[in-house]
């Protein structure tokens, strides 16, 4: 058959490995690593899912290749640990066995070892070691390695490669990127030696190098050696693109692959991550000015989604291999789906770093629109119900929706209705701000999967008591979400007033001079879209900071922003909004004018407990999920939604 995508579906080559496509699913650490450092179950089921989605090559991260100077924050291979090498047999099977080629990421955090301890205990009394004596800006006094070191670390790269080939893996990414040891060492803002291993670029690339051969030499010569360097730090004091492709040349006869990301994880977050603030595949230049300079395969990513973009990335020869993490998080089945041709049933990733803050906070994966993520051990595939019934879900936002596409899928005959004309409940306030249009979508997305699974789904239908006893389902989802809380202030029912859920409606009310009420997470959005827009924005919080219900990764990305385009007023009460903007006080109990033409009012959301109360006791069977719940996330109306579907 003809390809859709032909360029991005091509089989390639590399050491002699045979690739199935030039779909990558990037390192991702894994969620149940235990204290001696073995790949937990749960893991290895989060791993297969990607082999299972098509992608061409799976990177399990990241096994740190010396414990006794870099004790950090994943796996290790080691003989003295009884489970090691069986734990990572057990998971390069379960890539293999999908036609994936499992991957192993080798580290060594350098400077930066127990960031992420699974062990916290040991993680204050541990030493640091890199490539100078320095105090990091935590205050952790770091020790230069000595060169006794240094041969100890070179040799155990050696080692821990030569395990992970015996445990079944087909490929080793070497990690020196992202401000690790060996991107410590290429580093001149990190690396001030005076020996041979600092100073000119010949001697910074002198450690790669080591490990390189190091791991060469354990692996053979037909077995694809990956290197992942940041093209660029991206800061002042870093090295630039034109360096990145110098070290690339240097580094180049010892590798098989080169794996172009950019900046570094302590000093640029948001370079390595790409958020929603930034352009899809805004890292791609990088890949596509190094790939001038080498003669081996390079491998691209960031932010990259949308199929017609990765076709046009490998179609024009800006790189040979696309790479992804939160897309395949999102949607682990883009690969087959772009193999297929069925471009349209892809979910996309959000960039709300909703993945990235849940493993942060509590060591576990979540993604905000696939519920299945790091719960995958349970089960991927939903099982048909063992008896049919009739359910009625309430409300066409995406937990409702998700939850009828789920009941759906197990043979329930499933009715959804909207009492609005548009589906999307909430999400459609975001189609009127750019950076969160994929946010927008994706209530077109659950919405094409419920029709394709049989949801009948009946807009401008309002579920009341009286709707439920003529239906008679089953089993009823209240999903009706919620509604904006309005301030009992003087002149919020004002004609230069608008409530931002209904901003996308009214957009054209919003002058040039804009106060944002409420600095929550969607007021900051909405105020730093304005500012964007080139309109002067006053952003009024009555507590002393921003966006409490904003997530750890995504909040220092979004507070920048706000900094940029927005001038904040902290510690200020709402009085009344006037022609002249909103008058407030402030801390000291001083009024204060808050000048706009415009006001926004953002000042949060508040469950429809009326509707609740009434639906509650109409079917046999009746679950509450999402915002009718309890204001929260869209994260959690998809799962509550989810797993409401599962029990019936």
């Amino acid at each position: 058959m003809r390809r859709r995508y032909p360029n991005l579906t091509k089989p390639i080559t590399i050491a002699g490995v045979t690739f199935r496509n030039r779909m990558f699913s990037a390192p991702m650490g894994g969620t149940d690593i235990t204290n001696d450092g073995c790949i937990g179950p749960k893991s290895t089921a989060f791993y297969e899912l990607r082999a299972k989605g098509g992608a061409a090559a799976v990177t399990v991260s990241e096994c740190m290749v010396h414990p006794q100077t870099d004790g950090s924050h994943a796996y290790h291979l080691d003989p003295a640990i009884l489970n090691s090498l069986a734990c990572a047999t057990y998971t390069a099977d379960a890539l293999r066995r999908h036609g994936a080629i499992p991957s192993l990421e080798l580290s060594h955090s350098g400077m930066y070892a127990g960031t992420y301890m699974t062990d916290k205990t040991k993680q204050k009394s541990m030493h640091q070691w890199g490539p100078s004596d320095t105090t990091r800006p935590d205050g952790v006094e770091v020790k230069a390695l000595t060169k006794e070191l240094i041969d100890d670390i070179v040799a155990s790269y050696g080692k821990v490669a030569g395990m992970a080939k015996r445990a079944g893996f087909e490929m080793l990414m070497i990690h020196a990127g992202h401000g690790w040891l060996l991107n410590q060492f290429l580093s001149p803002y990190f690396n001030k030696r005076t020996d041979e291993y600092g100073g000119s670029l010949e001697n910074r690339c002198r450690l790669a190098i080591e490990v390189l051969k190091s791991v060469r030499e354990a692996v053979g010569p037909r077995f694809p050696i990956e290197l992942r360097l940041s093209g660029s730090e991206l800061f002042e004091g870093g090295y630039d693109l034109d360096e990145g492709c110098r070290i690339a040349e240097q580094l180049e006869p010892y590798i098989n692959l080169l794996h172009v990301s950019a900046g570094t994880y302590q000093r640029g977050f948001g370079n390595t991550h790409p958020s929603m603030f930034k352009a899809h595949g805004c890292n791609v230049y990088l890949a596509e000015e190094i790939k001038k300079h080498v003669k081996i395969p390079v491998a691209t990513l960031g932010g990259i989604s949308d199929p017609d973009q990765m076709e046009e990335i490998i179609a024009s020869g800006k790189a040979d291999i696309i790479y992804m993490a939160r897309a395949l998080l999102a949607d682990p089945f883009i690969p087959r789906k772009v193999t297929e041709g069925k471009p349209e049933d892809i979910v996309t990733c959000l960039r709300c770093f909703t993945c990235m803050a849940e493993r942060a906070a509590t060591s576990t994966r979540r993604c905000t629109v696939n519920p299945l993520i790091g719960r995958e051990i349970e089960g991927s595939e939903i099982q048909p119900a063992p008896v049919k019934k009739k359910v009625l879900v309430a409300g066409g936002g995406p937990g409702g929706l998700y939850a009828a596409y789920t009941a759906a899928r197990r043979g329930h005959k499933v009715i959804l209705c909207e009492k609005e004309n548009e589906l999307g409940g909430i999400l459609k306030s975001e189609q009127a701000i750019p950076f969160k249009y994929e946010m927008y979508k994706l209530t077109s997305s659950y919405a094409k999967f419920a029709r394709d699974a049989g949801v009948e789904i009946r807009l401008n239908t309002e579920v009341n008591a009286a709707y439920v006893e003529n239906e008679k389902p089953d089993a009823l989802i209240i999903a009706v979400g919620s509604v904006p809380f309005i301030p009992k202030i003087k002149g919020i029912d004002g004609d230069n007033v608008v409530i931002v859920n209904n901003y996308y409606r009214e957009k054209n009310k919003v002058g040039d001079t804009v106060v944002v009420l409420g600095g929550g997470l969607a007021g900051c959005e909405c105020a730093v879209h304005l500012g964007m827009e080139g309109k002067k924005v006053e952003l009024v919080e009555m507590l002393d900071k921003l966006a409490p219900d904003c997530n750890v990764r995504q909040r220092p990305l979004l507070l920048e922003q706000v900094d940029k385009y927005v001038n904040v007023h902290l510690k200020y009460r709402g009085l009344e909004v006037t022609s002249d903007g909103v008058l407030c006080e402030d801390e000291n109990g001083q009024k204060q004018l808050v000048p706009g033409g415009s006001v926004i009012c953002a000042v949060g959301q508040r469950s429809r407990t009326d509707v609740v109360n009434e639906l509650r006791d109409t079917a046999p069977w009746v679950s509450v999920i999402g915002d009718a719940s309890r204001v929260s996330t869209i994260t959690n109306a998809v799962y509550w939604g989810y797993h409401a579907a599962l029990d019936i």
